[in-house]
């Protein structure tokens, strides 16, 4: 076993640690941005070592094996975040065999006599860039991810067979420590761009996050970190990439670092440890369509928590940093208070209608337990959006998520599962749907402590609370990418012959109101608002409505389908329908909700939803009776729902 050399002055330092605590770590101690920093050698090369007031489970630490301190804006969050900081001074070695000796020594000694994490964090900037490339390559079991800025990947363009004397001179050194001649250099087996130094790091599912100037004169993007993300890639990893426009070799680093930070975080063993996904089919046709067309487009379909700002702002970030030359078109398509019924109904509408969709997010589960959505509608809901969606476009990625909301807490803390959210993963199996369920995931961190419900921002999270979902997603789509390495063409998804529910919604459109013959009481009223100072969500208010606000006033409807419905505002003066399909007995339906004194909410009211396919006519008044509740007899109708 080799001997691994601390220096005698660190290992005689045996002082109070950190806010009064024995420590044993060894060296002089200072303070570095709010944590206690430590100085000593390791087989007398510098080292430093930075201890976080409060260190995160599993001890995760980030290093750099050159260049301390320079633009530390990563290093000074991550610390504040519980990570250790540590460096060890491999700067001049140009990431050759001696340094990776050296590095894993270093790492053997952080690890083993010091109990941080197996797997470390990375962070190369500049040279150092080649050092931890190198170094990852040649033990990727003790890598989680790597943070790399404006990295040096070939060095044929930096330091090159430059004619300056200071490129002159580090080509030297390089040529020198590698040992090897100026004749042998045309192929460089230390290039971390080199195909075969790759493979391991892609291998090991270690994922890259790159920060590099598009004017960098020193270590050119184009002829760097470009070629190596290209390559990377089709190697089946992940690769994340921020390009400052018109920025040369420095400044380093961001402003802000929180995409740094975030991704950092996510890709920890212990963080990964608490999340809960399902990986199903194949999910890369997404992939190949961003990647080699350079286009995309991707939407969102869901209630407020999907409508705010939160986990969809995030993905799109992500997906722009993950595929930086492609452009997308985001369809954001979250109304407030809709469920899998509302959705089904005007997925066509609001998404389909923007063109041919390559990747779409749906969730569903908070809004159809809260707004009571039976099982049977939950099934048929989700079918209608899923099974729709693959029918208009069979290469359609999808993915489905399960968000958290206060009654799924006592569930989850029951051992149980929400039986909402089991209804939604029986279609997510049947149409081989990856799906993340994200409501374990949150209500096991917090009873782990890592945070309370008022932290995680309660069921309309934080920007904070979001970040958990968008981790989730990033950990499927890494999976599941590289899983799917050996498809190399865009396929179609299997669509079973038969749906679960032969009534599902699958076929589910808007009728214009206009289609309606409405009786004298009846008006169509073009920009709807309502002087009730009460909430109205968004695309629910200067629209055109068909309004009804006395009883006894009927209306006919001519539609061809299997089931019909409408799409209405329920709000503080909503009343009682009375409605007849094709002469049957007439049936009555309280559009009073739990909300509506507070909110003109929207809500999809199935009249009927098990017909004869064919011609049928609806009729429909406002009764008398009213719910005790409300202050009159009203209903604003925005769309007739069908399924044909």
């Amino acid at each position: 076993m080799k001997k691994i050399i601390v220096s005698m002055l660190s290992l005689l330092f045996c002082v109070t640690g950190w806010a009064g605590i024995e420590s044993d770590f060894p060296g002089k101690q200072s303070e570095w941005n709010g944590g206690a920093r430590y100085d000593f050698h390791v087989q007398g090369r510098d080292a430093i070592l930075v201890v976080p007031q409060k260190a995160r489970p599993g001890n995760p630490w980030i290093w750099r094996p050159a260049f301390f301190d320079a633009f530390p804006s990563v290093d000074k969050a991550l610390l504040a975040e519980g990570f250790h900081v540590a460096y060890y001074d491999l700067t001049h070695l140009y990431g050759s065999p001696r340094a990776m000796s050296l590095g894993h020594d270093f790492y053997q000694y952080m690890t083993t006599e010091q109990g941080l994490s197996k797997k470390v964090t990375m962070e190369g900037f500049s040279r150092g860039g080649l050092c931890s490339l190198n170094w990852a390559t040649k033990y990727p079991e003790c890598v989680a991810c790597l943070y790399l800025d404006a990295p040096v990947c070939d060095v044929l363009t930096w330091p090159g067979r430059g004619t300056n004397t200071e490129g002159g001179q580090l080509w030297n050194d390089l040529l020198k420590e590698w040992n090897i001649e100026d004749n042998g250099m045309d192929y460089f087996p230390g290039n971390p761009i080199n195909i075969e130094n790759l493979k391991p790091i892609a291998a090991a599912g270690i994922p890259i996050f790159a920060v590099c100037g598009g004017s960098d004169k020193v270590v050119p993007y184009e002829k760097n970190m470009e070629v190596l993300r290209s390559r990377f890639v089709a190697l089946g990893g992940s690769v994340e990439v921020i390009v400052k426009p018109g920025v040369d070799h420095h400044p380093h680093s961001l402003e802000n670092p929180e995409p740094i930070v975030d991704f950092v975080i996510r890709n920890q063993p212990q963080y990964q440890s608490k999340q809960y996904y399902t990986l199903r089919g194949k999910f890369r046709n997404a992939f190949l369509k961003f990647d080699t067309t350079l286009e995309g487009r991707v939407a969102f379909l869901g209630g407020s928590i999907t409508e705010m700002r939160g986990w969809h702002n995030q993905v799109m970030d992500m997906l722009r940093q993950r595929f930086p030359k492609t452009q997308f078109d985001f369809v954001e398509a979250g109304i407030g208070s809709t469920g899998s019924t509302p959705g089904a109904f005007r997925l066509q509408h609001d998404v389909l209608s923007r063109g041919k969709i390559d990747l779409l997010f749906v969730e569903a589960a908070v809004n159809d337990d809260t707004n009571f959505f039976p099982p049977v509608e939950q099934i048929r809901g989700m079918e209608g959006e899923i099974r729709h969606a693959l029918l208009s476009n069979p290469e359609m990625d999808i993915i489905m998520l399960d968000f958290i909301y206060d009654p799924f807490i006592e569930t989850c803390r029951q051992g149980h599962i929400p039986n909402v959210i089991l209804n939604h993963e029986c279609v997510a199996s049947y149409y081989q749907i990856p799906s993340i369920n994200l409501c374990q995931e949150v209500y096991e961190r917090m009873e782990a402590g890592e945070f309370d419900w008022k932290k995680f921002g309660g069921t309309h999270p934080s920007w904070f609370g979001h970040k958990f979902y968008t981790a989730a997603i990033a950990r499927v789509m890494d999976l599941m990418w590289k899983e799917g390495i050996a498809q190399t063409q865009i396929t179609a998804h299997p669509i079973p012959a038969k749906p679960m529910d032969p009534h599902s919604y699958f076929n589910g459109d808007f009728l214009d109101i206009r289609q309606a013959v409405p009786g004298d009481k009846w008006s169509y009223v073009e920009k709807w608002d309502s002087e009730i100072k009460v909430g109205k969500r968004n695309g629910f208010v200067n629209v055109p409505m068909l309004e009804i606000r006395e009883p006894e006033s009927k209306l006919t409807l001519d539609f061809e389908g299997t089931a019909i419905g409408i799409f209405c505002v329920c709000g503080p003066e909503a009343g009682i329908i009375e409605y007849s399909v094709d002469g049957a007995p007439v049936k009555k339906l309280n559009t009073f909700t739990d909300w509506s004194a507070h909110l003109f909410i929207p809500w999809v009211y199935m009249l009927e939803s098990e017909l004869a396919p064919g011609k049928h006519q609806l009729t429909m008044q406002m009764s008398k009776e009213s719910d005790k509740r409300s202050k009159g007899t009203a209903l604003q109708i925005r769309n007739f729902v069908v399924n044909h």
